[in-house]
C-alpha cells in the first residue's frame, strides 16, 4: 500500500510539471500579439530605422492561406500542399499465454499494430493574407494537418511488396505467419493544404534581411500552425493544463491516503 501511495505522489509530480508547462504555454498564446502582413513589414521597416536591421523579434499571431510557386506532392493522395506525413501501419493479431498466480495459464488473441513505413516533409511557404503576404519558415513547427486518408487494407501483399497509388515498399521478413499474424495495413496521410486558411503563431524576425515568421527562441512560447481559430487553440491549451492540474490533485491526494493508511495499520 505504501508503495502504491508512493507511486501516485511521483505521478502528481510528473503531472504537476505537465500543468505548468501547459500553463505557460496558454499565458504565452495569450500575449502573441494579433497581427497582418503588412504590420509585421512596417514595424520591422521602423525598427531598423531606429537601430538597424536583423535583431528585431516579435511573437505574433496571424491568419492566411498557405502559398508557394513549387508546392509538395503527398505520397499517397497526390495533393498539393506544404506539409505532409505518410504513414504505413501493419496491424496483426498474436495470441498470449499468461499464468495467474496458482499456475493456471490462460491464452488469448491479442490486436497490436507497428510503423512500417513513415514519410515527413515540409517546405517554407508565404502567408498570404488580406493585407499582403509574409513568408513561414515551418522548421519546428507543430503542424496540425488535415488528414486526408485513413485507409484499411486487409490481407498480406502479393511478393513482399506493398503498394498504394504511386507508393511501393519492398517489406522484410515479417509476412503474414508466425507469432503475430498480420491482418492488413492501413495507410494514412495529413497535409497542410495550399487552399485552406491556417493559423501560425510563432516569431516575426528580420534576421535573414526580410520578415518572416520563425520558431521562437524562447522555449515556452509554442510555435504552431494549424486550422484552428487562435480563440479555441487558447481554449484547448488551457482545458489541457487544468486537466492535468486536477488529475494531479488527485493524484497527490489517493497518495497520501494510502501512505497515511499503510503507517497507520
Amino acid at each position: 500500500m505504501a508503495i502504491a501511495g508512493i507511486l501516485f505522489i511521483v505521478a502528481g509530480a510528473v503531472l504537476w510539471w505537465v500543468q505548468n508547462r501547459q500553463q505557460r504555454r496558454c499565458n504565452q498564446l495569450k500575449l502573441a500579439r494579433a497581427s497582418k502582413s503588412a504590420d509585421l513589414e512596417a514595424m520591422a521597416t521602423a525598427v531598423s530605422k531606429e537601430i538597424g536591421g536583423g535583431d528585431w523579434r516579435d511573437y505574433v499571431w496571424l491568419r492566411g492561406t498557405p502559398q508557394t510557386s513549387a508546392p509538395l506532392t503527398s505520397e499517397f493522395k497526390q495533393v498539393p500542399c506544404v506539409s505532409y506525413t505518410s504513414t504505413v501501419v501493419r496491424e496483426y493479431e498474436e495470441t498470449v499465454r499468461e499464468k495467474d498466480s496458482s499456475g493456471n495459464v490462460t491464452t488469448r488473441t491479442q490486436r497490436g499494430s507497428e510503423t512500417v513505413s513513415e514519410h515527413q516533409q515540409r517546405i517554407p511557404f508565404d502567408l498570404v493574407d488580406n493585407a499582403g503576404q509574409v513568408q513561414v519558415d515551418p522548421e519546428g513547427a507543430n503542424i496540425e494537418s488535415v488528414e486526408v486518408l485513413n485507409d484499411f487494407q486487409p490481407g498480406t501483399p502479393t511478393g513482399g511488396m506493398l503498394s498504394y497509388g504511386p507508393f511501393s515498399l519492398v517489406l522484410g521478413g515479417e509476412g503474414g505467419g508466425g507469432p503475430r499474424r498480420t491482418l492488413g495495413y492501413r495507410y494514412k496521410e495529413s497535409v497542410l493544404p495550399l487552399d485552406r486558411p491556417v493559423l501560425v503563431v510563432g516569431t516575426a524576425s528580420d534576421s535573414t534581411g526580410n520578415v518572416a515568421i520563425e520558431k521562437p527562441t524562447q522555449a515556452d512560447q509554442p510555435y504552431i500552425i494549424t486550422t484552428r481559430s487562435h480563440e479555441a487553440l487558447t481554449k484547448s491549451v488551457g482545458q489541457s493544463a487544468q486537466i492535468a492540474f486536477w488529475s494531479m490533485v488527485a493524484c497527490v491526494g489517493l497518495g497520501v491516503v494510502l501512505l497515511l493508511a499503510a503507517i497507520v495499520g
